[in-house]
Formats: structure tokens, C-alpha cells, sequence
């Protein structure tokens, strides 16, 4: 059985007005990851990935360097207990 694993990201650097999200919430559904990802009011971005251990690990490696416009300065995570909450891979607003 394939292990599970959660993790909650945040990325702080020119990433937003950039495609951080939509990109984030693409390249998570390629892998099957569940959770959320938004912007934050002081211009970073946080997102929660929920998924195989290996899936949620990739989405972490993404975060570093986002898509081609981003300028990722820090990445910070902090690994959690999965707990299958999620249905879908969604942007919030807020």
C-alpha cells in the first residue's frame, strides 16, 4: 500500500499574479493531490497537498520554482497528518 502524506506550503517570493495558483491546482490534479492552494495578503502563497507520499513530494519540488514568470524565494513546509479531507484540488479566495 502506497503511503499517504499531507503537507502545508508556503511560498513566499513573486508569486503571485504570476500563474502560481492555477498552475499549483494543474499540476496537482496530473498527480492526484487533494487539498487547496491561495494567496495570502502579504503576497506569499500557501497551499495544503494531500495525497501519495510520492505525489505530495513532487508538488513540494514545484513549489521551489513554480511556473516560468515566478520568482520563488522560500519555500517553507511543514508536514502534517493526513487526514483525507479533501475531495478535489481547489483554489480558494480567501
Amino acid at each position: 500500500m502506497e503511503s499517504k502524506a499531507r503537507a502545508h506550503v508556503v511560498v513566499k517570493g513573486r508569486v503571485q499574479g504570476v500563474y502560481f495558483r492555477y498552475a499549483t491546482r494543474d499540476e496537482a490534479n496530473m498527480r492526484g493531490i487533494k487539498g487547496w492552494v491561495r494567496n495570502m495578503s502579504d503576497g506569499r502563497v500557501e497551499a495544503v497537498f494531500e495525497g501519495v507520499k510520492e505525489k505530495v513530494d513532487e508538488m513540494i519540488e514545484f513549489c521551489h520554482y513554480g511556473p516560468p514568470a515566478a520568482k520563488v524565494s522560500s519555500v517553507k513546509v511543514t508536514r502534517e497528518d493526513y487526514t483525507g479531507e479533501f475531495k478535489e484540488f481547489s483554489i480558494r479566495y480567501r
